[in-house]
């Protein structure tokens, strides 16, 4: 037997599949990106790119991150929308952030107008592909879609990678498994907006200590701030006069300013310094801006 077909023999009994051309994408490659909660010490990350490969070795693995901090499902879901909308169209999404591994949450499978998600069913994926709009949501329950045997603490190597490999060589959404309707909403709060003040939360805090909010430029339309306007800012008990800005430089001296950040949400910023130590919140904590 030739080294090829030993080898495409031995990958059909372990993954449950033959080794098949990749369905042809925009850039003529198929593209699978991970984020995830496992850092770089442990073979995780590794497992689920071997069983990517083994299945469709044509394919091209990006990293956007595997440092989200452990179980934080809001990390995950912000640091997926930031980066899945520089991805080109045909992109497959694994975001593998999963408290519930092994319970009764479901693995999913994302099909939007753009790409293709693949995570469990804890509202991870929803920002993303939310953005993308949503054409179906399928739970992935298709054992012929996963490896042949499936732990229950470890669906990022022995469902999702398998899966995600299958749609990349050319398999749909739809063969995953069934329809579902009742899926995990998103973990972000909408920005509730009144006529005189409105009510965001902080979505992360980045290495620089910028605040990114749920808030976006449209709302600063809706308000008709302009650059150089200045608005309160309130967090618990305390205000902040802070000023729309353009670029960080524009900040003068130790204010603060909002400024609408390169991922498409408003960032409250000091000049080279943290903004989170100048207001003292976290992820989560409430803001009110008033005065527009």
């Amino acid at each position: 037997m030739r080294l090829s077909s030993l080898h495409s023999t031995v990958i059909q009994r372990r993954f449950n599949t033959k080794v098949s051309q990749s369905r042809k994408t925009g850039n003529g490659t198929p593209i699978i990106s991970l984020l995830t909660d496992f850092g770089l010490v442990d073979p995780f990350v590794a497992e689920m790119k071997a069983v990517i490969l083994s299945i469709c070795p044509q394919a091209r693995i990006v990293d956007i991150s595997h440092e989200v901090a452990e179980f934080d499902v809001r990390m995950g879901a912000l640091i997926l929308a930031e980066a899945s909308r520089s991805f080109p169209e045909g992109t497959i999404h694994i975001a593998v952030v999963d408290p519930g591994v092994g319970s009764s949450r479901r693995a999913i499978v994302v099909k939007t107008k753009r790409s293709t998600y693949l995570g469990p069913d804890n509202g991870l994926l929803i920002p993303s592909a939310t953005m993308d709009e949503i054409i179906g949501v399928f739970e992935i329950s298709n054992r012929s879609m996963m490896l042949r045997e499936v732990s229950r603490t470890f669906h990022g190597r022995d469902i999702f990678a398998p899966a995600a490999a299958h749609i990349a060589c050319g398999h749909l959404p739809e063969e995953c498994g069934a329809n579902v309707n009742d899926y995990a909403p998103s973990p972000f709060r909408n920005p509730v907006l009144g006529d005189k003040s409105t009510t965001c939360e902080v979505l992360h805090i980045d290495r620089f200590g910028n605040l990114v909010t749920n808030l976006t430029p449209t709302h600063l339309r809706q308000w008709g701030i302009r650059l150089g306007q200045e608005v309160t800012l309130s967090t618990g008990g305390r205000k902040f006069r802070v000023n729309l800005v353009r670029t960080f430089s524009d900040i003068k001296g130790n204010r603060v300013g909002l400024i609408s950040g390169s991922h498409g949400f408003l960032e409250i910023a000091c000049r080279e310094s943290k903004a989170v130590n100048r207001l003292r919140v976290r992820r989560g904590s409430v803001l009110r801006v008033s005065g527009y």
